[in-house]
């Protein structure tokens, strides 16, 4: 593999409107190809991805997972995403990183797809799901929305069954609460990455940004005045896990415990 090669060394996005559809952030979407290609190379043991191949809920442009397959030989994944705009960027994008062999991306609701048969032979899924927290989805790219709290999709996800998840989880989108589920359905954390951001632009909108100060001032998450941290983790179910580190990631995303 050339060591030029890798997830973190993303192309610059394509000149496009901030509100043209598609979300991009260059800092988050490294962090997120990074770790996801540092934990399922580094957990290739406990995670079956190798064997199974894994899925991916909501492939936007497919640019951040698109490098990590092209990085990580072997890994096989199969992406849904609900817009029809994004599914024909994403195979744009596969088909210039040369992986349409390993990756492929449907146009459909990717909890439909996981009660199919199909969905049911894999067992890892790997998400950066819509997390801002607002009232309603009436805000700047509604599509980000992830519910009051931020945390709707991902709580979604742990509740679909699969044993292994890889997921974003921002301080703001009430990760404890996140994390109590998961260790209520049999996850623990194995491990994860964290980075701190400053606010973008639906962060930073008046509407979106009193919200996230109401949240974090009642416990349920951790902001600064104008920035927050996400982490990446590795959540599984596997009875191998020896070592559950939600303490610490509850820590990494600045909250009390």
């Amino acid at each position: 593999m050339d060591p030029r090669d890798t997830a973190v060394l993303l192309p610059p996005p394509p000149a496009a409107p901030a509100d043209a559809g598609f979300f991009d952030c260059a800092e988050e979407s490294a962090h997120y190809a990074f770790s996801v290609q540092l934990l399922l190379t580094q957990y290739a043991e406990l995670v079956p991805w190798q064997a199974e191949g894994v899925a991916e809920l909501g492939s936007g442009d497919a640019r951040a997972i698109g490098h990590v397959v092209r990085a990580v030989p072997g890994l096989r994944v199969h992406g849904t995403d609900i817009s029809p705009t994004s599914v024909e960027r994403a195979r744009q994008t596969i088909a210039g990183l040369g992986v349409t062999d390993r990756y492929d991306v449907e146009l459909g609701d990717f909890f439909t797809w996981a009660d199919s048969p199909a969905g049911r032979d894999v067992s890892t899924v790997i998400a950066n799901p819509p997390y801002i927290p607002a009232p309603d989805g009436d805000i700047r790219m509604p599509e980000l929305w992830g519910g009051w709290y931020g945390n709707d999709l991902v709580l979604r996800l742990l509740k679909s069954g699969f044993d292994h998840l890889l997921v974003a989880l921002p301080s703001y989108s009430d990760p404890a609460a996140t994390l109590a589920t998961a260790g209520d359905l049999g996850y623990r954390v194995a491990n994860y990455l964290a980075m701190g951001l400053e606010f973008g632009a639906y962060s930073r909108e008046p509407k979106v940004a009193r919200h996230i100060a109401a949240l974090t001032a009642d416990g349920h998450g951790w902001a600064g005045d104008d920035s927050y941290v996400v982490a990446v983790a590795l959540l599984t179910r596997s009875p191998e896990l020896r070592r559950d580190r939600a303490t610490e990631l509850l820590r990494a995303l600045q909250l009390s415990v």
